[in-house]
């Protein structure tokens, strides 16, 4: 991976980020989020229903739990509290990506190859901002789509450089939730893996059967913080 893609604490860094004030309260929700073992992929601001900001993070493997969610909250809300980004009050809102979840750093390009994915771009490629298509993974720091949206006479290939984007979205897909099935399930073998009592060793005898053979959204309670501002995790 090229060096560029690193932080200073050694992460891979987020390549499309979001500007304004989703922008500040990123940058004081993400060393708090590294610190807890998870990485920022999104912070949004809606003034839809009063004033709500939703941070969605995940570990680096791209799980996130209920409970995960919960830790990052109640860590996250008094460093919000503290540092007062938002001038009304507002409701926290901690979320997990999701299926058809944003892609916002490189190792995401190549992790979800293979899927469709919408793209929208800053800097117009070709005459085009709005792309969709099925991910062939990088070339650089450019994502290489393979388009179902060209019209005849164009590529159906493109090189989309990832920094210019300002949004790469997957496609929810029959594909896209049996992939998400068989990972939810390799991680649930994983953690029963690693809750289990060490086996001690036996003897072969005492190991063979007696006799035959053997075939063998998380949501919590809203609380006042002291400006008012209402925190829940999804």
């Amino acid at each position: 991976m090229n060096a560029g893609t690193l932080t200073s604490a050694g992460a891979e860094r987020r390549l499309i980020v979001e500007p304004g004030l989703a922008a500040r309260i990123a940058a004081i929700a993400e060393p708090v989020l590294e610190q807890l073992g998870f990485r920022l992929v999104r912070v949004r601001v809606s003034g839809l229903d009063g004033c709500t900001v939703q941070i969605m993070a995940e570990r680096p493997d791209g799980s996130m739990s209920i409970d995960d969610c919960e830790t990052v909250s109640r860590a996250l809300s008094p460093v919000l509290d503290v540092a007062d980004p938002v001038d009304r009050a507002y409701r926290l809102e901690i979320s997990s990506p999701g299926l058809d979840r944003p892609l916002v750093r490189r190792s995401d390009f190549d992790r979800y190859a293979g899927h469709l994915v919408k793209i929208e771009m800053a800097v117009a490629v070709d005459g085009r901002k709005r792309f969709r298509g099925r991910l062939l993974g990088t070339d650089g720091m450019s994502a290489r789509l393979h388009r179902d949206d060209a019209p005849a006479g164009e590529p159906t290939e493109v090189l989309l450089p990832i920094e210019d984007m300002v949004e790469a979205k997957l496609v929810l897909t029959d594909a896209l939730i049996a992939e998400a099935l068989r990972r939810g399930k390799d991680a649930e073998r994983r953690l029963r893996e690693a809750d289990a009592p060490p086996r001690h060793r036996r003897s072969r005898r005492a190991e063979r059967p007696a006799g035959g053979n053997h075939n063998g959204q998380f949501q919590r309670a809203p609380g006042q913080d002291r400006r008012g501002a209402q925190h829940e995790g999804d």
